[in-house]
């Protein structure tokens, strides 16, 4: 049994609060009948729900990607920081998202929500070997020696062991980094043990998936043919920058 407000949230229809004055409203109906409790709870599997007279059905996987901006942390709440959450528009902060990795407050650029536990999983796992490539301006110039480092996996000064990595130079103090795992700061910390500190990082692909040109503090829901592209990612030689 479910409870109706819960049923049409994650049908799309609105916010908690925005769904128990629909059903208050009389516009909502089960089995026929109309319903004003927005606590009844019904038999998804055998009634039918309707709004309006159309039958409501339950949306299934959603996958968002953010252009995220600096300045909000990732994560669902937070006592003295902005969330990621705050740039979602309206329509999916019901949908129950969950950022898709991490990315930390200064750093910009492409991060995924969803509301699909086994693709979130699937995508942060570093046995699937999901490649992550960042832009990053720097302190130095990256040399061969470096980019060979990065390709051996580096061990950082904590002990922290990384799993081999793509490092490619594009002009002085500037990199794309390639990783397909997401450890705390990682990128940032594996640049700074070659005495790179990062002055700038930007997540611009995560498998095949690009920006394309996403404005910064933009939002855009992936079709089902991306999703399926970023679960078709093979080892991250393939298809990174």
């Amino acid at each position: 049994m479910e409870r109706l407000d819960k049923f049409l949230c994650d049908c799309g229809v609105g916010t908690r609060s925005q769904v128990k004055a629909i059903i208050k409203s009389g516009a909502v109906a089960v089995d026929g009948v109309t319903e004003r409790d927005s606590s009844r709870k019904f038999d998804p599997a055998t009634q039918t729900v309707t709004l309006n007279a159309e039958p409501l059905n339950r949306r299934g996987r959603v996958v968002v990607m953010l252009n995220k901006p600096a300045g909000f942390v990732t994560a669902t709440q937070d006592k003295t920081d902005r969330t990621v959450m705050e740039l979602l528009p309206e329509q999916y902060r019901h949908l129950d998202l969950k950022p898709v990795g991490r990315l930390d407050k200064a750093t910009e650029g492409l991060l995924l929500f969803t509301n699909d536990g086994d693709l979130l999983h699937r995508l942060i796992s570093p046995k699937k070997e999901v490649p992550k490539c960042y832009y990053a301006r720097h302190e130095g110039t990256a040399t061969q020696e470096d980019v060979a480092a990065f390709a051996e996996g580096l061990t950082l000064g904590d002990g922290t062991k990384c799993m081999p990595a793509l490092l490619k130079p594009i002009g002085p103090g500037e990199s794309y980094v390639t990783v397909c795992e997401g450890k705390y700061h990682q990128v940032r910390r594996m640049l700074a043990s070659r005495n790179m500190p990062v002055t700038y990082l930007e997540r611009q692909q995560e498998g095949e998936l690009t920006l394309n040109g996403l404005p910064r503090g933009s939002v855009r829901e992936l079709t089902e043919a991306e999703v399926s592209a970023l679960l078709d990612v093979g080892k991250m030689t393939k298809g990174t920058n």
